[in-house]
């Protein structure tokens, strides 16, 4: 008998299962107050860990704030908040190591500032500038760094996916002791990447780390509209891994499933998934409108379940944090993020000969006559291309 029904009860009558068959329980530690669910476990947390993450929530808030202004002012083409969603971005990277490798979807930008990235790095990307990292190529938020152990993000949903299985592999080979961080929306796993990608990784025993934002809509679709099943958790018990359900605005919550979760990928060497339930505040992204979609009035609900507000009431309880110092730290970022935008959108793109570079180790002769082609039409519509018409 093989091991997929080695542990099958046998039956003489019909029996069906459905989605209420598995029951999925939910992981919540930290209440709406700020105090923690009597009994609770909390995660392997202390006062410079916490302050460190509260500090990535108050950017994240304040950047998302100012970007989307200057989005809307026309200085930059596009940008997607993490608003809502923090807890679940911020309290999953603070309990990893840095050199674990995280492929991102396109709303982690708090991921990467916890690791480092700067301010000057974000608008360096968002304005694609001489200094932006990626060398102009991606839309503003497509974020990417070598140094920091973060994959540049790609717009198609879901193929960091079966890439991360890769990854978890390759670390694996390595003798490593890291593991592969692989986020994504609900929506992505309606994508078919993602179910190879997870079959892949739980046959060949990555160890990765599959965080699933369920955030309630697939841009304008909610859950309800893209699958019957019950929700993203289900899957992963279906393709045979370790799978949590957890409170996603809850920073502590978040962070104990993941701690567990890659101490188990790496002891086992197997994957795991993290389905974290939260609610996107924002809009999908700067061209979108959610009042077309959803009301004011479940909005207003889900603001009661802020996940910043509710872990600064638990710092504030903690007396790690008093009401002077939150307001002088979203102060102080707002003077930084405004000064940083001011700078970086007055420095010159990247030099049009880097267009080809990177792509093969040597520039081919169709890539070299291409860019040759791409300078004489510049030139000749200079006043349609004047930022580029100014550095040939």
């Amino acid at each position: 008998m093989s091991n997929a029904t080695s542990n099958t009860e046998t039956v003489h009558r019909v029996s069906f299962l459905d989605k209420d068959s598995l029951s999925i329980p939910i992981l919540k530690i930290l209440q709406a107050d700020g105090t923690t669910f009597e009994n609770a476990v909390l995660p392997v947390i202390d006062q410079d860990l916490a302050a460190k993450i509260y500090d990535t929530c108050v950017f994240t808030r304040v950047l998302d704030e100012r970007m989307l202004a200057a989005q809307r002012q026309g200085r930059i083409s596009f940008y997607m908040t993490c608003t809502g969603e923090e807890a679940a971005v911020i309290g999953s990277v603070a309990a990893l190591d840095q050199d674990d490798v995280i492929l991102a979807q396109y709303r982690e930008h708090a991921a990467i500032r916890y690791r480092g990235f700067t301010t000057e790095q974000f608008m360096n990307q968002m304005f694609s500038n001489e200094k932006d990292l990626g060398k102009g190529r991606q839309m503003p938020i497509h974020y990417g760094c070598e140094a920091l152990n973060y994959q540049t993000i790609s717009s198609p949903l879901a193929t960091q996916i079966p890439q991360a299985t890769g990854v978890g592999y390759s670390l694996k080979m390595q003798g490593k002791r890291n593991v592969a961080v692989c986020y994504f929306g609900e929506g992505a796993a309606s994508e078919g990447d993602f179910h190879a990608g997870i079959n892949m990784a739980a046959v060949l025993n990555s160890p990765v780390i599959f965080f699933c934002r369920n955030n309630g809509y697939a841009i304008s679709t909610p859950t309800n509209e893209q699958f019957a099943g019950n929700g993203i958790a289900s899957r992963g018990v279906g393709y045979g891994m370790h799978t949590i359900r957890v409170d996603g605005n809850d920073m502590l919550a978040v962070m104990a499933a993941t701690q567990q979760a890659r101490a188990y990928a790496l002891e086992h060497n197997k994957p795991v998934l993290i389905e974290a339930m939260t609610y996107r505040l924002g809009a999908h992204s700067s061209s979108d409108d959610p009042s077309g979609y959803r009301s004011k009035d479940e909005e207003a609900k889900w603001q009661q379940h802020d996940p910043v507000k509710r872990f600064k009431l638990w710092l504030i309880n903690k007396g790690w944090l008093a009401e002077s110092d939150d307001a002088a730290l979203y102060e102080k970022y707002r003077e930084e993020v405004l000064a940083a935008v001011k700078v970086a959108e007055k420095l010159p793109t990247p030099n049009i000969d880097e267009i080809i570079e990177d792509v093969f180790d040597e520039p081919t002769p169709r890539l070299k006559q291409q860019l040759t082609e791409l300078k004489q039409h510049i030139k000749k519509y200079p006043d349609s291309y004047p930022r580029s018409a100014g550095r040939e």
